[in-house]
């Protein structure tokens, strides 16, 4: 098990539990960063009961299989810090042009004792030939966004911001189901951007499916300051070779704003070329 300075973040007693702060949250995301970037998962600080996985498969994080086998220069990034569960999200785009990525990733930390480590990580792992996918325009859309911290007076609620996503969600299953959308909402689905002609207005609305979808096994990151929240998930459907009911892994981030869901990123991963679609 390694332990890295991360734990000098945190407030906590030798011996007691620590107390998980955001100061130690974006220390844990830049250093999960600088990890991933130089292909050393040694640097991160895993419990030895630590589970990690990719596109809903665990693995070991030191596999050739792993994100981690190899350095990835990272263009862009944005990390979300969820305090009640001492937790983090991090989008990631990489352009490189020996294998260009975006990967969302939701890291879990344990803070029973002093020296906090890594319980979960959980990452979906977008490349070429994945849904949409287009590392060059995400990352040009995905930039241009304002993710800033939200105004204190105007923060939302941990439960409203949860409920706006999850309606987006549920909306799949039903098509008459409310979301509470923005008066202006982009969505950012693999290289495509629901905004590009018109960013003034709300192109964020879903059609129906041909049938009603339950996007089931959500794991959940929030974060109140930036009024923003990922959802890790199970999309079926949309894998044609697969039979209706049989999920793909996705990620759904959103950026609300005084309740509203201002924009939304997908990232999905596909078992044939482009979901064979």
């Amino acid at each position: 098990m390694h332990h890295s300075t991360l734990s000098i973040a945190m407030l906590g007693v030798q011996g007691a539990a620590a107390a998980c702060t955001r100061a130690f949250l974006q220390e844990a995301a830049a250093n999960y960063l600088k990890a991933i970037g130089l292909g050393q998962p040694s640097l991160l600080p895993l419990s030895s009961s630590a589970t990690y996985g990719e596109n809903d498969v665990t693995f070991s994080i030191t596999s050739n299989a792993s994100v981690f086998a190899a350095p990835i220069k990272v263009d862009f990034s944005r990390s979300l810090f969820d305090t009640t569960q001492c937790a983090t999200f991090t989008e990631l785009t990489s352009t490189q042009p020996s294998h260009p990525y975006v990967i969302h990733t939701q890291i879990f930390y344990d803070t029973s004792t002093a020296s906090p480590a890594i319980s979960k990580i959980e990452s979906v792992v977008a490349d070429t030939g994945d849904w949409i996918f287009n590392a060059t325009a995400y990352l040009e859309w995905t930039t241009y966004e304002t993710w800033s911290a939200i105004p204190p007076a105007l923060l939302d609620s941990r439960s409203t911001i949860k409920a706006a996503g999850d309606a987006y969600l549920d909306q799949w299953g039903n098509p008459s189901h409310p979301v509470p959308f923005a008066t202006y909402c982009s969505r950012l689905e693999g290289g495509l951007y629901t905004g590009a002609k018109n960013l003034t207005s709300n192109s964020c609305p879903m059609g129906a499916f041909p049938s009603p979808l339950n996007i089931t096994n959500r794991r959940y990151v929030i974060d109140e300051e930036l009024g923003a929240m990922d959802i890790l998930n199970d999309f079926p459907f949309l894998e044609a070779s697969y039979p209706l009911e049989k999920p793909t892994p996705s990620s759904n981030l959103f950026r609300v704003e005084k309740g509203g869901i201002r924009y939304i990123h997908e990232n999905t991963v596909c078992a044939t070329k482009n979901c064979g679609r």
